[in-house]
């Protein structure tokens, strides 16, 4: 090979590495710019979610608010706290409360839910004497003394500390160490004035107290307060407001699409309501979203479960996933203030119901970078194929230009070989019999070598196409052996090589195409005289062999001593246009499709050609056919004779 060969293809090696490399290169880009953008779809996916969920639980939130204010508008307690209203103003507003509920009711309405309050008290603690509980008869519209009940001890024991004045009264939610200053609170509301108790639970309010409770007209003690007491019905919150809204908010055609639940999370967690009946307190802590009823802000908390729920959201910043939406009520608190946190929230939870949001949105992360990354990788093998293709293309085409200078070269010596034996006769140099004997065999031998040429191209070329008809027939070995011996008798003589032919006795009959079986083994001869020693020996042996699946076939192998081949050239060995890279080298003629024929032939006849050669001792190419069988058959010993045929 020359030097400026050898040149070229290392730039044109190099310059297909470059073009790879480039190509990797765009594609780990690719891939790293489609990882970046499914993720942050995927982020954006779970905040979209996540923004409609908070809204849903927001308007859960404002229709829960509205059941629990809808006594609190009926009552009409004023910003004046009860100044121009006596008690036998709340007792008829209360009645009247009552027969539009109940009309309501009988109306189908589900907005306001019968029962919710379940008494209403006036908290008598403006008087000089014991506090007074005293329950409103909507019915008899009369004020009746009853005993304090175990669970509003602690809230009308907190009422009456802070019944001095209005100004306290609206503070009573507060909670505050004995003889302490009170900080002025901006929070605080006064032109609201209920609050709520979420452990009863109860919404109190306070009113001024009339000389005569009774009569509006009377004086007004401005100096204390009275109380009035509206203790909602924990049960039908639960089994009635709570369901409804639940189904209202978050129901679909299926049922509920989340899992819902209202948590009582003070020092002792309790499940308020929950549309899971095995739904455990533990469990909220893998909820999606989280909502403080009664608004006092997530970061304020200080209890062990609101403390365990941040923790296991590591502080992370999606707000709709921890938050608290606009309060109504302040909250009674009867823990006390430590660096401004607050405890004993009601909560609202929420989870999807096939799985949670994240999990949801990682879902689909997974989905998309699965897609995208099958994707990429069918556009890197499909860039793979074209390069390996290219590549192909590249060497298959190199191949071609060397059988197009092979063949030239083939073709070249014969018909300068026939041009000169016609320009000698042309000339009159041919004067005796013997010179023309001997140009004559000279233009014979070297029409027949063309004849050869053309006829293995045309055989190569409808072996490939499928256009060679094969005159498939019986046939017996020996035959084929002794056509062989004939045909490359000349080409023998002329290598002065030897060949000898062992031949197993009584071989079965095989099928195939005569002239084509011949010229398979033709050249193999061919490529054993022209590669192997010279002058050496080439054996040839045909025997009978038991195949792996219990089916015998016939052997016949072709061996030389030349150089051998190593394991890269025997896989290429058949591939058309091949030539190894001693013939190369060593310029020995060829056109690299000798093999590349009898390999077509071999499986166009239902078998196949092998190879097996060791470097510095030769190589043995063997035709594999399958034996014709026949009921009357039966397989012979395998005895040898031998027939040596020197040149």
């Amino acid at each position: 090979m020359r030097a400026s060969d050898g040149i070229r293809a290392i730039r044109a090696r190099g310059s297909f590495l470059l073009v790879v490399a480039a190509t990797a290169a765009l594609w780990v880009t690719v891939a790293g710019l489609q990882f970046k953008w499914t993720k942050e779809l995927s982020s954006a996916t779970e905040v979209h979610m996540g923004g409609n969920l908070q809204s849903l639980m927001t308007q859960w939130h404002r229709d829960f608010y509205d059941e629990l204010s809808a006594i609190c508008i009926a009552l009409q307690v004023g910003p004046d706290s009860g100044a121009h209203d006596g008690w036998n103003d709340y007792l008829q507003r209360y009645a009247d409360w009552s027969e539009d509920r109940e009309g309501n009711q009988s109306k189908g309405s589900s907005f306001f839910e019968m029962g919710l309050a379940k008494e209403i008290y006036e908290w008598n603690t403006s008087g000089f004497s014991e506090p007074e509980l005293l329950r409103l008869d909507p019915g008899g519209k009369t004020l009746d003394p009853v005993p304090v009940s175990a669970d509003l001890k602690m809230l009308l024991t907190r009422l009456a500390e802070n019944s001095a004045s209005r100004e306290v009264a609206l503070r009573a939610w507060e909670y505050w160490e004995p003889g302490t200053i009170r900080e002025k609170d901006s929070r605080t509301d006064p032109l609201l004035g209920w609050q709520l108790d979420d452990r009863v639970p109860a919404l109190v309010h306070p009113v001024l107290h009339h000389a005569d409770p009774f009569n509006s007209q009377t004086p007004v003690d401005r100096e204390r307060v009275d109380w009035i007491v509206v203790v909602l019905n924990l049960d039908v919150i639960q089994k009635r407001i709570l369901p409804e809204l639940a189904r209202r908010h978050f129901g679909g055609p299926d049922g509920l699409e989340y899992r819902v639940a209202v948590i009582d999370t003070d020092s002792n967690p309790r499940v308020i309501y929950s549309s899971d009946p095995n739904l455990r307190v533990e469990d909220v802590m893998d909820f999606d979203s989280i909502m403080d009823i009664f608004s006092s802000q997530p970061d304020m908390m200080k209890s062990e479960f609101w403390q365990a729920l941040k923790n296991r959201r590591n502080l992370r910043e999606e707000t709709w996933r921890n938050f608290s939406p606009a309060g109504w009520f302040k909250v009674m608190q009867y823990g006390t203030v430590q660096h401004g946190t607050l405890d004993d929230p009601w909560v609202l939870v929420l989870q999807h119901r096939s799985q949670p949001i994240g999990g949801i949105a990682k879902t689909l992360w997974r989905r998309n970078l699965f897609i995208g990354g099958a994707s990429l990788l069918l556009l890197a093998v499909n860039i793979g194929v074209i390069l390996v293709e290219i590549h192909r293309a590249k060497k298959f085409a190199k191949a071609q230009m060397e059988f197009v200078a092979s063949t030239s070269h083939e073709l070249l010596t014969p018909l300068a070989a026939i041009y000169c034996s016609g320009q000698n006769a042309k000339d009159g140099l041919l004067r005796t019999k013997e010179d023309l004997v001997a140009h004559g065999s000279i233009v014979t031998t070297q029409a027949r070598q063309l004849i050869d040429l053309v006829k293995q191209n045309l055989l190569f070329a409808s072996t490939r196409s499928g256009s060679q008809r094969f005159a498939m027939r019986s046939l017996q070995v020996p035959a084929i052996l002794e056509q062989l011996q004939e045909n490359v008798a000349i080409l023998v003589e002329q290598s002065k090589c030897k060949v000898r032919y062992e031949i197993a006795a009584e071989l079965p009959s095989v099928r195939g195409d005569a002239f084509a079986l011949t010229q398979c083994l033709q050249n193999l001869i061919s490529n054993a005289i022209k590669y192997g020693e010279k002058g050496g020996e080439i054996e040839v042996r045909a025997a009978l062999r038991q195949a792996t699946d219990q089916n015998r076939e016939v052997r016949i192998s072709v061996s030389d001593h030349g150089p051998g081949m190593n394991a890269e050239e025997q896989r290429r060995i058949f591939a058309p246009f091949y030539r190894t890279r001693q013939a190369v080298e060593s310029q020995a003629h060829g056109s690299g499709l000798g093999l590349a024929v009898a390999s077509s032939i071999a499986e166009a006849m239902g078998g196949k050609l092998t190879i097996e050669s060791e470097l510095g001792t030769g190589s043995t190419f063997t035709l594999i056919l399958p034996v014709e069988e026949s009921p009357s058959e039966v397989p012979a010993d395998a005895a040898e004779t031998e027939m040596n045929v020197k040149s």
